[in-house]
């Protein structure tokens, strides 16, 4: 009985997948996002098509940048994408994000436009969108989370 036992767990360790490529801890990037919002609406960006997640719909920022605090990076972003200046802004959320590869820590930040229009200028898209009309936009999983906060607070 024990002879039969050993057998079959030496069989299932053969049997088992080795991993092609050799296992490292993923990097951690760290984004700053803006939850915009204006008469009931947030603000939502639509990723270039030629993108990591591109086409698919997300709360307007982007990484960090070395010696940049997450606000000024919040705001470079902005300026960069859309054109826009924004109220200073508060902190609101992290959610933290596997990828294949890499690891996302979103900082999301609630703040409304202080000066300027947003324009897509470094998106596909952008638009004014209440809470639950949020499930019609393909958004990257890690913003799902999120999304799900705001719909619920709307309730």
């Amino acid at each position: 009985m024990r002879r039969a036992k050993q057998k079959k767990a030496q069989s299932l360790s053969r049997s088992l997948p080795l991993t092609p490529y050799p296992l490292r801890p993923s990097t951690v990037i760290q984004v700053a996002a803006g939850v915009i919002f204006s008469k009931g609406r947030y603000l939502i960006a639509r990723r270039k098509a030629d993108t990591h997640l591109g086409g698919l719909w997300e709360f307007p920022g982007g990484k960090r940048e070395p010696g940049e605090s997450l606000e000024d990076c919040l705001y470079r972003e902005l300026r960069e994408e859309l054109g826009i200046d924004v109220t200073p802004p508060i902190h609101f959320r992290v959610i933290r994000h596997e990828y294949p590869g890499k690891t996302v820590e979103l900082h999301f930040f609630r703040c409304t436009i202080s000066r300027g229009e947003a324009l897509a200028l470094d998106c596909e898209e952008v638009r004014w969108v209440m809470p639950n009309e949020m499930a019609n936009y393909e958004f990257p999983p890690a913003d799902r989370p999120l999304i799900e906060a705001l719909r619920n607070r709307e309730e």
